[in-house]
């Protein structure tokens, strides 16, 4: 029950955001069960004792979900992606860096900010591990289809 909860929450916000986002129907519940996904991979790497290694995890798990319904649904990774990665946002580290920032306590202001953005470069990594080798092998068959893409 204590990753149960977290990753239904998880599922919540991110059918929350495909409101905004104006995604619908079928690519709706797809999209936030990829943020199911990436938050429990999160959890599962909480072994480790690394919270980096948790956002990477996360990241990674999600971008694989992504790229694989990209396909089958035949639409672009990005709003998969995009609703995917909403609970890994670290909203919090960035809220408590602005706060630090007005309040005048440049220690935890820039403590704060480097870990905050640490974890979005774990998150930025995590995606870009994915996706460029899926993208070099699109580019690969491509050419050898004959097929220029820019």
């Amino acid at each position: 029950m204590d990753i149960f909860l977290p990753c239904l929450y998880s599922f919540a916000a991110c059918l929350g955001y495909c409101l905004r986002v104006n995604l619908r129907g079928r690519k709706m519940v797809l999209a936030s069960l990829g943020g199911a996904i990436g938050w429990l991979f999160y959890l599962l790497f909480s072994f480790t004792g690394y919270e980096l290694l948790q956002y990477f995890a996360g990241s990674v798990a999600i971008t694989v979900y992504a790229e694989v319904m990209a396909r089958v649904n035949k639409t672009p990774v990005t709003g998969f992606l995009l609703v995917s990665m909403l609970p890994m946002v670290p909203g919090g580290g960035i809220y408590h860096t602005m706060e630090y920032a007005v309040l005048g306590d440049i220690d935890a202001f820039i403590r704060t900010g480097l870990y905050t953005f640490a974890i979005a470069a774990a998150l930025a990594i995590g995606m870009l591990v994915v996706s460029s080798p899926v993208r070099l092998v699109r580019n690969w068959k491509n050419r050898k289809e004959g097929i220029r893409l820019p």
